[in-house]
């Protein structure tokens, strides 16, 4: 079974992105484009899963909880849970490694909570774009530990990416999926990085406005239309899906 996706989208709790970017609306916006399963990333927190994962339920969208962390080192990774419980554990666990430095708003942006009800019913108090203290080399045990999948987001971007900021690919990692965000790249990137040969490689839109959200052009192979199959899916090595290849 083929899912068309997009496993990598902010929301409203993320400072960056637009406050047009509630988890019904880009649930709503994913299901009038054609997609079949996505994932709520926020900075640091997973705490707009809950009421994203509720309006997939009435838009027919699969929705995978999950958090886009920033790392000790300023490396993004996406990391996605099977169930609401195991990341909003993941969520407390990054929120703990937080430094407790305040967001403003008016510079950096608003950070909403919403609810079931598709209305706000908090805000984030801590600035969520900073550096936790969680390292790169030890996030793929505790992502683990909590039965989800860890992958390096955007590695082909200069900056807050695996590549960019390590400057290579640790060579004990253990991840088998990597994001590359413009795939014309993927070629040069395996050449220079070999340990990508073995990696599923995903493109996901990393959107911060509803507009943005992909269109139904790429898709991944699943056992069952679940969170766990996707997640099963992303833990498995299969090189390069075949619908990537009209992009390179």
């Amino acid at each position: 079974m083929e899912l068309y996706y997009d496993l990598h989208i902010h929301s409203c709790l993320s400072p960056c992105g637009d406050n047009d970017m509630t988890p019904a609306n880009i649930v709503g916006m994913a299901a009038v484009k054609g997609l079949d399963v996505i994932a709520v990333t926020d900075h640091n927190s997973c705490k707009n899963c809950e009421a994203a994962m509720a309006a997939g339920e009435e838009y027919g969208v699969l929705v995978v909880p999950g958090m886009e962390i920033c790392t000790a080192e300023e490396v993004h990774a996406v990391c996605l849970f099977p169930d609401l419980s195991r990341a909003m554990e993941f969520d407390r666990l990054v929120h703990d490694q937080l430094p407790p430095v305040k967001n403003r708003p008016d510079i950096f942006g608003d950070q909403q909570i919403y609810g079931c009800d598709d209305r706000i019913c908090g805000e984030e108090p801590w600035l969520l774009i900073n550096a936790c203290q969680i390292s790169f080399d030890g996030l793929w045990e505790l992502v683990r530990g909590l039965d989800g999948v860890m992958f390096p987001a955007h590695i082909d971007k200069s900056a807050n990416s695996l590549i960019g900021n390590l400057g290579m690919i640790p060579p004990d990692s253990q991840f088998l999926t990597a994001e590359v965000k413009d795939l014309t790249k993927l070629h040069g990137l395996r050449r220079e990085h070999p340990y990508l040969e073995q990696c599923r490689i995903i493109s996901d839109s990393d959107a911060h406005y509803l507009g943005d959200i992909h269109e139904p052009e790429l898709t991944i192979p699943v056992r069952e239309r679940s969170i766990q199959g996707v997640i099963d899916t992303l833990l498995g090595s299969a090189g390069t899906d075949e619908n990537i290849s009209k992009f390179l």
